[in-house]
């Protein structure tokens, strides 16, 4: 896998871990929004109509191959888990564990029958203290759309046993895969951009049903054999922009904007930021340790510049 690649699915994965200003008491910190969770059946089979959470996610695309084609996919997700340290150990505060499925398969055996794999991570499970047990299922099909292409599904259900209806949010969150995405590589095959298909498969593209899913070619541009499955809407071959410094759990924030936020921290709200997390302690260090010359970079940058038609 291309560095670029690891850096826009490590961007995509704490999307939204924290906030700033990344400390603690920070209520949207306490309340955190997540991207891309998938909750427990039961959980979800509890709340009916009246709840837009889902248990599965599905990713649908078109693949140009033939017998000789295989798929490998690595599913991503975080699984959080209480801790208690820090200033405030009386205050509940989630942390993340990264977790990873590798899978393989030919899509010629897919165009036979589905299938499908399980996966489990046990609760207590090095390297930290997860309270409950993560159980999914992972489930592929394909089938002939054309004679120029194959339909490939990917369906992933988070299957964790959870009581319906009996517990809060931290503890639903700790049984639920979060920041769930994937990547998508092919041997012997290419996929087709769902954005900028062929004519004669733009109808065909249409037609595919993603599911909390927006799949995109990713990697290096003109390359087709990687899809990133992503839970937030992105372009084909995205990138991070070389300007920045690092991660700051927000991808589609202005990085100028919230370092020099962060620069304006009280000594003391620092001191709560090194204390929160260890991921926002590194944030900080790195956003301290930034140079005058590494701000104006990220000041503006005027990229593929063009000249405008003249009209009379």
């Amino acid at each position: 896998m291309s560095d670029t690649i690891e850096r826009i699915a490590d961007a995509l994965l704490y999307e939204g871990y924290l906030l700033y200003p990344y400390r603690r008491s920070a209520v949207k910190n306490r309340q955190r929004f997540n991207f891309g969770v998938l909750y427990p059946e039961e959980h979800v089979a509890a709340g009916g109509s009246d709840t837009g959470d889902r248990s599965f996610m599905q990713i649908e695309c078109l693949v140009l191959g033939d017998a000789e084609t295989t798929l490998s996919l690595k599913l991503r997700f975080l699984q959080l888990m209480e801790s208690t340290a820090g200033a405030d150990a009386s205050a509940p505060w989630q942390e993340a564990t990264e977790r990873a499925v590798p899978l393989r398969c030919s899509l010629a055996e897919l165009l036979t029958a589905p299938q499908r794999h399980e996966f489990s991570f046990p609760g207590g499970d090095d390297p930290g203290p997860a309270p409950y047990s993560l159980d999914g299922e992972v489930e592929f099909s394909a089938r002939t759309v054309d004679d120029s292409g194959l339909r490939l599904c990917v369906r992933v259900t988070n299957r964790t046993h959870a009581t319906a209806g009996g517990a809060g949010r931290a503890d639903i969150l700790a049984r639920s895969l979060v920041s769930c995405h994937a990547i998508l590589t092919l041997e012997a095959g290419e996929f087709v951009s769902l954005l900028d298909p062929p004519p004669e498969l733009a109808a065909s593209a249409r037609s595919c049903e993603n599911i909390g899913a927006w799949p995109v070619l990713a990697g290096e541009a003109g390359v087709r054999n990687t899809v990133l499955a992503s839970p937030i809407i992105l372009y084909d071959y995205p990138t991070i922009a070389p300007e920045s410094s690092g991660d700051l759990f927000d991808a589609t924030e202005i990085d100028e904007i919230l370092s020099l936020r962060i620069l304006t921290l009280t000594d003391e709200e620092k001191r709560e930021v090194r204390e929160s997390d260890e991921r926002a302690r590194r944030l900080l260090d790195r956003t301290e340790a930034l140079t005058a010359e590494q701000l104006m970079q990220m000041h503006g940058v005027l990229r593929q510049p063009r000249l405008l038609e003249e009209h009379p």
